[in-house]
């Protein structure tokens, strides 16, 4: 199944997507030191994916000493999440993460420049048969996935089927060219957030899968409550009007990073059954459970350092104060 390309009348109708380009601001002082950044991420795609990783462990590992912030949030979340950890388990999780984060880091020059044909040998998709099948019934797909370190290499399934995705630009104009650079590897097109979800609407329509990554804190202007991992999260409520509108299948969809240099794994789950239901609450709780249950299989592998719950229920104080 190729049917990456979307012609005709069709891609008339297609949003505005994001164009990878660079302009002359690139070049002033301030992006100097990113440049040398840069350099050593072009130069890492030119090494094998296990000495990658050696690299990365060892930056996770400054990353864990030094970045007293995140640190502190990472193990905020994790007592909050796994409550039935003994302390020394939480900060042994806590380490894995950042070794994993920070190998993930280091990918990012592999993915952005290593040849197709070995980023290809070093992913492995599974499930695509569920893709096919829902694509077969005449079905639009968002595939919903979690903030997991390997998230990036997702895009990947843009070779099987047109995909697009959303993202936030970081405020540094080369990081951000960096990390879309490779995410647009495979042909994934991208829409910034703040476009809103019109566009999003306008691409499923048109048979464009979504790769939907919805687990952030947005405040509770956009939110509904609903727990993760036993806590209350302030949850977009977004997936299930965006599956009923779009007459769309939602498919559980999960990035591991493999140990030993052996690359990633992209893995597609059945299409949620009985979804959506019309009742935000439920959609959204639903939402949170596929999304935990593929976290709880790879735990160091979960973005734990993002402010998952800044937003209590009642204003309550944020634990990250």
């Amino acid at each position: 199944m190729n049917t990456a390309s979307i012609t005709g009348a069709a891609k008339a109708k297609l949003p505005d997507f994001y164009s990878l380009e660079l302009g002359p601001t690139c070049l002033r002082p301030r992006y100097w030191t990113t440049w040398m950044v840069l350099g050593l991420y072009r130069l890492s795609a030119l090494l094998p994916l296990r000495i990658c990783r050696w690299l990365g462990a060892a930056y996770g590992w400054s990353f864990l000493v030094l970045n007293r912030k995140r640190r502190r949030i990472a193990y905020t979340n994790l007592a909050m999440c796994f409550p039935e950890l003994s302390v020394p388990e939480r900060k042994r999780l806590l380490r894995q993460h950042f070794l994993v984060t920070g190998q993930s880091y280091v990918d990012l020059g592999w993915f952005a420049w290593a040849t197709k044909e070995r980023l290809e040998r070093r992913v492995q998709l599974l499930g695509l048969e569920h893709l096919s099948a829902e694509i077969g019934r005449g079905k639009n797909v968002i595939l919903l996935a979690p903030h997991c370190v390997g998230i990036n290499f997702g895009t990947i399934v843009a070779k099987e089927h047109a995909q697009f995705s959303m993202f936030k630009p970081p405020r540094n104009i080369l990081l951000n060219w960096l990390l879309n650079k490779g995410r647009m590897r495979f042909g994934c097109r991208l829409l910034m957030r703040n476009q809103g979800m019109r566009p999003v609407v306008r691409a499923l329509q048109q048979g464009m899968i979504f790769y939907y990554i919805p687990d952030e804190d947005f405040g509770p202007g956009r939110s509904v409550f609903a727990p993760f991992f036993g806590v209350q999260m302030a949850t977009l409520a977004t997936l299930g009007r965006l599956a009923d509108l779009t007459d769309a299948a939602v498919l559980p969809f999960f990035t591991r990073l493999l140990p030993a240099g052996r690359g990633y794994q992209v893995t597609l789950g059945a299409a949620l059954e009985d979804f959506p239901t019309g009742d935000r609450d439920k959609d959204a709780t639903r939402m949170n459970q596929v999304l935990e249950q593929g976290i709880r299989k790879m735990p160091a592998q979960y973005m734990w350092t993002l402010k998952l719950f800044k937003t209590r229920p009642d204003n309550g104080p944020s634990p990250y104060s």
